[in-house]
């Protein structure tokens, strides 16, 4: 089974990521059909990515020999013990759009738009950029615990059974209070990270307080870490902006349980990250392989 090809497309530097719902009296049989037919006009005219999640609940509905037990939508919201709160914001399907440019990312958007308007409404769009190369808007390099690509796809890939092939992805959308974190010292900075915002050196265990977004991030099971595949891109206007964050993963259960510890329900302690960027958006999606999404489709097409 083959993982959609824009999951592991580096490299592009712009990027538009929908969220729709189905309007009435509409399937989710005919988003998928009408999203699938998108992926080659766009891939080898347009020289885009084009990446397609489905709730894992209607997924299971049109494809259940191609679903992942017990996955479910971002259906309720996370609370810290202290009142902090992810919010459930879940929509039917995702698209990620991703290309070279502005203009290519744009006006293939577009394309996507007109083919999908009769079918689903678009609930948002966020547009995305690749900011310093590979920071956020924090000023530190992001994803540095990222996989390298020849190791990702068995991090961000179900390897059998039910969505064989296919990945989990988790997208928030985190603004940022750049006032606040700029106002302080590079060394607190680091404190809140727990890295050096240089060279981005993780802090030693000695003074990586627990606090630390690395220390509420890195997922251990026996011993063995539990990594995601991140695609971050920074979003949004010098006066509004923030992380999209786009977490790629074999299973749901690490970036739930990423989420509670950063929320602190888990243990009581609240990443200190989250004092100075706040999550507006909470979904998760199915994203199933190449060969799933075009059985789906041409059996919906048989039974026409």
């Amino acid at each position: 089974m083959t993982t959609q090809p824009g999951v592991f497309g580096l490299g592009t530097a712009e990027h538009c990521y929908l969220e729709v719902d189905l309007r009435p009296g509409h399937s989710i049989g005919e988003l998928a059909a009408a999203a699938e037919a998108l992926g080659d006009p766009l891939s080898t005219t347009g020289g885009v990515n084009l990446v397609i999640g489905f709730r894992p609940e209607l997924w299971a509905q049109l494809a259940p020999g191609h679903a992942v037990e017990c996955l479910t939508g971002f259906n309720d919201d996370i609370v810290g013990p202290d009142g902090f709160r992810m919010p459930a914001t879940q929509h039917d399907a995702w698209l990620w759009i991703a290309g070279g440019d502005r203009t290519t990312v744009f006006d293939n958007t577009l394309i996507v738009l007109r083919g999908l308007a009769r079918i689903a409404s678009v609930s948002t769009e966020v547009t995305g950029w690749l900011y310093q190369h590979d920071r956020d808007l924090t000023g530190f390099i992001d994803g540095t615990e990222n996989p390298s690509l020849r190791e990702a796809p068995a991090v961000a890939t179900i390897p059998t059974g039910g969505g064989a092939g296919g990945s989990v992805v988790l997208v928030q959308k985190w603004q940022h209070d750049s006032d606040a974190f700029e106002a302080l010292a590079v060394e607190a900075q680091e404190q809140v990270m727990g890295r050096s915002k240089q060279d981005s050196v993780e802090l030693d265990d000695a003074v990586m307080p627990p606090t630390a977004h690395v220390a509420r991030t890195a997922l251990k099971e026996d011993g063995e870490e539990l990594p995601i595949f991140r695609r971050n891109t920074a979003y949004g206007t010098v006066t509004d902006h923030g992380t999209l964050f786009v977490g790629f993963s074999q299973d749901q259960r690490r970036l739930v349980a990423m989420l509670k510890l950063m929320a602190g329900s888990a243990d009581g302690i609240r990443d200190a990250l989250t004092r100075y960027t706040t999550p507006l958006t909470g979904a998760y999606y199915f994203v199933p392989s190449v060969e799933a999404l075009d059985q789906v489709c041409q059996q919906r097409g048989s039974r026409r």
